[in-house]
């Protein structure tokens, strides 16, 4: 089939990273609403007076279009939509977080259309509230949900019973929260507490913001499993997120 049959037009998307591509173009990786994580070719996008020279920029809102049925499409189109504040100091390190964390966890090709939608919302936030920690927990708990990897916050693994938000847990991979005993060493220990601010993404409490905080890095860290996110260090150097 010729690449004109497989042209998109106008997909909502955002720029997750850009590597330079021979002498004038960009290979950009992508997160687009309908269609997932995807790679682009942007020829002739670092000439200076290309049209997308100023437009391929990070957390910024776009509508591109591409074509070819490959592993890497040509992009041939690209509009900003606007409305999304530019991130600055430690608000757009958090963003580059949650891109690294995107490329790292996300297939190609596997739409998220929920997750894209909270991806955007996330960057509202970043822009605009001041508890960057929270929003990140936020976001790392709705992303493993969406990929596959709900946590398991409500109940108890072995018996289902609530959690209690008075008693204490080993949160397990793979299992969820099972009441901690003389006899159980594995998984993280955490309140009941913690499990039920973080089902209600409320990270007000300075506890459940710490064990909430160690409990997504032990997952994620898993699902990574032992990929290094350098944007973490970067962040923690910073400000003790």
């Amino acid at each position: 089939m010729t690449a004109h049959k497989h042209r998109l037009e106008n997909e909502p998307a955002f720029v997750l990273h850009n590597y330079p591509f021979r002498e004038t173009s960009l290979l950009l990786e992508v997160f687009s609403r309908n269609h997932g994580r995807l790679a682009l070719v942007a020829r002739g996008a670092r000439r200076p007076r290309s049209a997308l020279r100023g437009l391929l920029m990070g957390f910024q809102p776009l509508m591109l279009s591409w074509f070819g049925k490959g592993e890497v499409r040509t992009l041939h189109g690209a509009e900003w939509q606007g409305g999304q504040p530019q991130l600055q100091g430690t608000a757009l390190l958090c963003g580059f977080y949650l891109n690294e964390l995107l490329l790292n966890l996300m297939t190609r090709d596997d739409p998220h259309e929920q997750l894209f939608d909270y991806y955007q919302q996330t960057l509202q936030r970043l822009a605009h509230e001041q508890d960057h920690a929270a929003t990140l927990r936020c976001f790392e708990k709705h992303m493993l949900q969406e990929l596959g990897y709900a946590l398991l916050l409500d109940c108890e693994a072995k018996s289902g019973k609530p959690i209690d938000p008075d008693a204490h847990y080993r949160y397990v991979i793979d299992r969820g929260a099972v009441a901690e005993a003389p006899d159980v060493s594995e998984g993280l220990l955490v309140s009941g507490k913690t499990l039920r601010d973080m089902a209600a993404d409320d990270y007000r409490d300075a506890s459940s913001a710490r064990q909430g905080k160690q409990l997504m890095r032990m997952l994620i860290n898993h699902h990574l499993a032992g990929k290094p996110l350098h944007t973490r260090e970067l962040i923690k150097d910073m400000q003790k997120l």
